[in-house]
């Protein structure tokens, strides 16, 4: 029971002698939310700095880069991702979640070097305690209207998937797909390890309406994490209604990382805006304070 069904059976009548106090339910039925950022949107992608300035910023945690190709997708390595621990347990700082960008250029969809990234970031990602690989799908990676690379996706996603159930990792589409777009490739993989990474400012953008696919997918159990994001302008100053978005959220019973992206006006200083970002999804959040 989530805490609008208890507030419409309060509504309805049902006496506190039923139910206990309502104000304990609500607390007990809260959603467990965490607030990251992603490391290239404070500008430090691929650098273990990031986990300092997400503290600065007051972040619980930071999404990670598994790396590009100078690097050869260097969280892969042992050394680094001591690095990394080192550093989040100096910090009392998390890992929010791990992110494979560099698929924007090395499109999964066709490189066969971006099929063995995927397949490594489920280990990087159990090392690391991450339960959430976001795998980019825009530039040269993009799906929208591409009926070949879409069914390439799903075979390769078939090919890897049971390796992300066995290890508890889900991996997370994020594309200029519609929901129902992306509903059509998760069923054809058929796995549970595979759900949308919703990015709430790309599908205001491409006109879907955000707020009933938040639902629509949420109810059914795929969405595995949330970008919230604006281009060019602080959270809540934008196009996207993060009230509107809280509530979907809430409707959907969402347990879960929140990562900010973006959300950067011109020529305004990221460290500024990230905390101002910080702040306002504190007022929309303020269970995460």
């Amino acid at each position: 029971m989530n805490r609008r069904e208890l507030l419409k059976l309060s509504a309805a009548g049902f006496s506190m002698s039923t139910f206990g106090n309502l104000a304990e339910l609500f607390a007990a039925s809260k959603n467990v939310i965490k607030i990251g950022a992603c490391d290239w949107s404070i500008g430090k992608a691929n650098d273990v700095g990031a986990m300092e300035l997400g503290k600065k910023i007051g972040l619980d945690g930071v999404q990670l880069s598994m790396g590009n190709t100078d690097n050869q997708m260097h969280l892969r390595q042992k050394a680094v991702q001591q690095n990394y621990k080192t550093a989040a347990a100096k910090l009392n700082m998390q890992f929010s979640g791990l992110a494979l960008g560099e698929l924007n250029e090395v499109p999964y969809k066709s490189d066969p070097r971006a099929e063995e990234w995927v397949s490594d970031s489920i280990d990087v990602a159990k090392d690391l305690g991450v339960k959430v690989v976001l795998l980019a799908f825009f530039n040269k990676g993009d799906l929208k209207n591409d009926a070949a690379g879409q069914k390439e996706v799903i075979n390769r996603l078939k090919r890897v998937a049971q390796k992300a159930e066995r290890a508890g990792i889900v991996l997370g589409i994020e594309s200029w797909l519609s929901a129902e777009e992306h509903m059509r490739i998760i069923d054809a993989v058929g796995s549970k390890s595979i759900k949308v990474y919703y990015d709430v400012c790309n599908s205001e953008q491409m006109g879907y309406d955000i707020y009933k696919e938040i639902r629509w997918l949420g109810n059914q159990g795929q969405i595995c994490e949330f970008h919230m994001k604006e281009n060019g302008f602080l959270l809540g100053t934008g196009k996207v209604d993060f009230k509107k978005v809280r509530s979907a959220i809430e409707d959907i019973d969402y347990n879960g990382w929140i990562q900010i992206e973006g959300a950067v006006p011109a020529n305004q200083p990221i460290f500024e805006s990230y905390v101002k970002n910080l702040d306002y999804l504190h007022s929309i959040f303020p269970e995460t304070k």
